[in-house]
């Protein structure tokens, strides 16, 4: 995980901080067993991915397909604003489009995905996580939202 003139302000634990950079770092390593050390087994994951299944287990298929998927993704975090049980993150995800995903299939296409979290953290383990990416935007990125319009 990548900390490019991050700001990091309130009043997060270092060890809530932690699980917070570790389960971004499970994307950015690929490496879907540092959730083991980032959240609880019940972690609620807000909206699920298609076909995810819940908790902590449910999430490490997800990682793994997205490592084929962008096998040079990065997570960079921007800024993590933090009060003790609670930190709203804002970051950024890039990388090459190089495997199928959202089953569209590889572009070689480089990508700036925004994205904005809310985690809920107890005893240095992330117990919940609202998320938002920028979809939408990658789909246009990568060209799949003109290949559609091509089409039409």
């Amino acid at each position: 995980m990548a900390q490019t003139d991050a700001a990091i302000s309130g009043t997060l634990s270092k060890e809530d901080r932690i699980a917070i950079e570790t389960l971004y770092r499970a994307f950015s390593e690929h490496a879907p067993d540092l959730l083991d050390q980032a959240v609880t087994a019940d972690w609620q994951d807000i909206p699920l991915a298609p076909g995810q299944a819940s908790g902590r287990d449910g999430m490490k298929p997800l990682i793994r397909g997205f490592s084929a998927a962008f096998p040079d993704a990065k997570v960079t975090i921007h800024e993590i604003i933090g009060a003790p049980g609670r930190a709203g993150v804002r970051a950024e995800i890039t990388g090459t489009h190089r495997g199928e995903w959202f089953g569209v299939e590889p572009t070689g296409r480089t990508f700036t995905l925004p994205i904005h979290e809310f985690h809920h953290v107890e005893n240095g383990r992330v117990t919940h996580t609202w998320h938002m990416e920028d979809w939408f935007g990658w789909l246009h990125q990568i060209g799949a939202m003109n290949a559609a319009e091509e089409k039409a």
